[in-house]
C-alpha cells in the first residue's frame, strides 16, 4: 500500500499579497448575513402577517384523492399555540382555484372572510397569547399541473399503463393542494395524512400505515401517522395501482430489529422485475447512512418509495416520492431523511444544508458501497461542474429567494454540487474522519427534528475542528468562485515551491489545504501537504530524491483549477523586483505580487517574443492587476525594474 507522509516544512515565506480586508470585502458581498443574522419570525412578502400569530402543532388532513386527476378534496385540521398578544384573525394559505367550503375554529362556524391572494382570513373571537386553537378548513378543487414547482401533478405511464397523482409542496407550493402555513422554522410536532381513493388504488404518505378501512362504497381509506416533527413542504400524498414491495434493513444500532422499507410501485411484475434489485440497494445505503450519521432518524416508522412520473425525486419525509429507481437517485433521496428532513434548512438561502449533503450523502454512498474509483467520477465531476462558470456562491442572496426563482434555490451547479464539493473541501481540512463525522452526528443531534443554517452547521463543527472557522464558511460557502494555482519549484536536494492563487470571482482568497504528490525518478512518490493562506506561498520540503514531477491534489479533495505547473530555477527572492504572476495562462486579466513591497517605484513590462514591447505601467505597492485582454493568444516576457535590479518571467496569455 502506498503510504502519505507529511514533511517537514522547512521554511515559509510571507505572503507578498498582504493581508486582505477580511471585513471589507464582507461589507461589499451580498452574499454574507448580517451579524445579526436571525431566520425567526420571518414571512415571505406574499404571505399575510397573520400568519406570524401561531404556531403549528398539528396538521391532519382527511382528503379524497385520485390517479385520474389533480382533483382534492376533504378537511384540514390544523392545530397550534398562539403566539401573538392576541389572535383575532385566522390566516392560513391555500390557492384561488381552491374552493373554502366550511370553516370552523375551536367549534364555532365562521363564514366571514377575506381572500388576498393566495391567503385566506378569517375574523375570529379573538384568543389570548399561549392559547391553544383548532381550526377545520373544508375545501375542494383541482389544482392547475403540468410545471415541474407545482403542488399537485398527474400523469399516465405507458410503459405500465398506469395513472398516477403526486404531490411536490417544495419550496412553496403546498398552498396548492391543503390549507397551510409555509414556514420552514414552524415545524408540525406530527401529522395525519388519510386518503381516501378507489378500491383498485393505493395511497402513499408519511409516517406508518396504521389501517386501511373499507368505506363500502367503491373506496377505501389509507391512514398514514407522522409522529416525528414535519416540515409543511415534507407532507404529501402519491396515488396509483399500487402493489407493496416491502423489504427490511438491519442497521447494526438497530442490535438486529428491523427497519422497514416499504415501496408502493407500479402493479405489475413487469415493473417488480426491472426494478427489484435497484430498490434493494435501499438497505445497504441506509445502514452505511445509520453507521455514518447516526441511526436513520424515523426508525420507529419506516422508509419507503411512492412510484410516479416525477422527473428525479423528492425527500417527502419517510417516503420519497421518486421518478425512478437509480442508485444516485436513491442514495442522494435517502440521504435527505438526514438531512433536510430530520434537520430542516431554516431557511431557503441555506438549502446547502438540504441538497449539498444529500448530494454529499450519495459521494458516501459510492465510497462506502460501490469503491473508491466510482467515488472519484462521482467528486470530480461534482467540483468540474462547480467551477463550469466563475462566479456564484453557495449561499443564495436573500433577494434571490422570491415566488418565481425556485430554480435559483434549487441551482444544481452552486446548491448541489458546489455545495458538495466544500462539505468534501472541510473533510479534508479536518484531516481527520472520525472527528469529521462525529461532528455530523452532532449537528443531528443538536438540531434533529428541528431547524438549522449554515452557521449552525458551522458552529457545530467547530468542537471538532477545535478552532473557529469563519474563515472557511466566509470564503467558501457565502464566497464566490474557486482558486486557481499557478505552481513553480525547483530541487536542490531540498523542493521548493512557490505556490500562486488567484480566484475566478470577487473572492480573493480561498484558504485551504493542499495536497502535492512528488514523482520520483525511480518511480516512487509520496504526498506532501501545504496550507496556502495567502494568495502567494512559498515553501520548502526536505526531500533526498532526484524529483520528475508533481502534480496537485492527486485524490480531488479539493475543488481548484491548475492552470501550471513549471520548473523553474532558484532566484534571488531578496531582488527587490522579484515577483510572483498569476493566473498563468491567463486570459483578460493577469496580476503580479510583489513581495519586496518598499514603496519604490516599479516598471512593468511586456514584450513579444520578437522583443517588441507591448505594455508599460508603473507600479508602487504590493501587486498590480494588468488587462490584457487586448493582447493575442501566444508567449510574452514580463519584467519588473526597480533601479538596477531586474526580474523576468514567462506569460501565456
Amino acid at each position: 500500500m502506498k503510504q502519505v507522509f507529511t514533511f517537514l516544512i522547512l521554511t515559509i515565506s510571507i505572503s507578498v499579497f498582504g493581508q486582505y480586508n477580511t471585513e471589507s470585502w464582507k461589507s461589499v458581498c451580498s452574499h454574507v448575513p448580517k451579524p445579526d443574522y436571525k431566520t425567526t419570525d420571518y414571512l415571505y412578502y406574499w404571505q399575510d402577517p397573520n400568519l406570524d400569530k401561531y404556531d403549528v402543532t398539528f396538521y391532519g388532513l382527511d382528503i379524497e384523492v385520485t390517479s385520474a386527476s389533480t382533483y382534492v378534496d376533504g378537511t384540514v385540521t390544523i392545530k397550534a399555540n398562539v403566539t401573538a398578544p392576541v389572535l383575532d384573525t385566522f390566516a392560513f394559505e391555500l390557492i384561488p382555484a381552491m374552493n373554502v367550503d366550511q370553516f370552523i375554529f375551536n367549534g364555532v362556524e365562521y363564514t366571514n372572510w377575506i381572500r388576498k391572494d393566495d391567503n385566506v382570513l378569517y375574523p375570529v373571537n379573538p384568543v389570548n397569547q399561549g392559547s391553544e386553537i383548532e381550526a377545520k378548513i373544508t375545501y375542494h378543487g383541482a389544482p392547475p399541473a403540468g410545471n415541474f414547482f407545482t403542488g399537485v401533478d398527474h400523469e399516465h405511464n405507458s410503459t405500465y399503463n398506469k395513472d398516477v397523482t403526486w404531490t411536490l409542496s417544495e419550496p412553496f407550493n403546498g398552498k396548492d393542494w391543503f390549507p397551510v402555513k409555509q414556514d420552514l422554522e414552524d415545524k408540525a410536532d406530527s401529522a395525519w395524512i388519510f386518503l381516501t381513493c378507489d378500491n383498485d388504488e393505493m395511497a402513499g404518505s408519511e409516517g406508518i400505515l396504521t389501517n386501511v378501512v373499507d368505506l363500502n362504497n367503491g373506496k377505501h381509506r389509507f391512514e398514514w401517522k407522522e409522529k416525528y416533527p414535519i416540515d409543511y413542504y415534507l407532507i404529501s400524498f402519491a396515488v396509483s395501482d399500487y402493489m407493496d414491495y416491502s423489504i427490511y434493513a438491519h442497521p447494526a444500532a438497530m442490535n438486529g430489529d428491523s427497519l422497514l422499507i416499504q415501496n408502493f410501485i407500479y402493479n405489475s411484475e413487469q415493473c417488480l422485475n426491472n426494478n427489484k434489485t435497484k430498490i434493494d440497494k435501499t438497505k445497504q445505503i441506509i445502514e452505511t447512512y445509520s453507521d455514518l450519521f447516526s441511526l436513520y432518524p424515523f426508525y420507529e416508522e419506516k422508509y419507503g418509495h411512492c412510484q410516479t412520473e416525477l422527473g428525479g425525486g423528492m425527500e417527502h419525509q419517510t417516503m420519497t416520492t421518486i421518478g425512478g429507481f437509480s442508485f444516485h437517485l436513491i442514495a442522494h433521496e435517502l440521504g435527505h431523511m438526514w438531512f433536510g428532513d430530520n434537520v430542516t434548512c431554516a431557511t431557503w438561502q441555506d438549502i446547502w444544508v438540504n441538497e449539498g449533503f444529500a448530494t454529499y450523502a450519495d459521494y458516501l454512498a459510492n465510497e462506502k458501497i460501490l469503491g473508491w474509483s466510482n467515488a472519484q467520477s462521482f467528486i470530480k465531476s461534482a467540483q468540474n461542474n462547480a467551477m463550469s462558470q466563475p462566479g456564484g456562491s453557495v449561499y443564495v442572496p436573500e433577494d434571490e429567494v422570491y415566488q418565481g426563482n425556485e430554480w435559483r434555490i434549487f441551482n444544481g451547479r452552486l446548491s448541489y454540487n458546489k455545495g458538495a464539493a466544500i462539505i468534501h473541501t472541510l473533510r479534508h481540512e479536518f484531516q481527520n474522519d472520525s472527528l469529521f463525522f462525529a461532528g455530523l452526528q452532532a449537528y443531528q443531534a443538536q438540531y434533529g427534528g428541528s431547524t438549522a443554517t449554515g452557521e449552525d452547521f458551522k458552529h457545530a463543527m467547530e468542537p471538532f475542528y477545535g478552532d473557529n472557522l469563519d474563515w472557511f464558511f466566509d470564503e467558501w460557502y457565502y464566497g464566490e468562485g474557486y482558486p486557481k494555482y499557478n505552481i513553480e519549484w525547483y530541487y536542490n536536494g531540498n523542493l521548493h515551491i512557490t505556490s500562486v492563487q488567484t480566484t475566478s470571482a470577487s473572492t480573493p482568497l480561498f484558504k485551504m489545504l493542499m495536497d502535492l504528490k512528488v514523482n520520483f525518478t525511480d518511480g516512487t512518490d509520496t504526498i506532501v501537504h501545504y496550507f496556502q493562506d495567502n494568495n502567494v506561498n512559498n515553501f520548502t520540503f526536505n526531500v533526498n530524491k532526484e524529483i520528475a514531477s508533481l502534480e496537485v491534489d492527486p485524490d480531488n479533495w479539493t475543488m481548484e483549477k491548475v492552470e501550471s505547473i513549471t520548473v523553474g530555477v532558484k532566484e534571488n527572492e531578496d531582488n527587490p523586483a522579484y515577483f510572483s504572476i498569476g493566473p498563468n495562462p491567463a486570459s483578460d486579466y493577469v496580476t503580479l505580487f510583489f513581495k519586496n513591497n518598499n514603496g519604490d517605484n516599479k516598471t512593468v513590462q511586456i514584450f513579444d517574443l520578437t522583443g517588441k514591447k507591448i505594455m508599460e505601467r508603473y507600479v508602487k505597492g504590493s501587486k498590480k492587476t494588468l488587462n490584457i485582454s487586448n493582447l493575442s493568444k501566444g508567449i510574452y516576457m514580463v519584467k519588473v525594474k526597480t533601479g538596477n535590479n531586474i526580474v523576468t518571467k514567462r506569460l501565456m496569455k
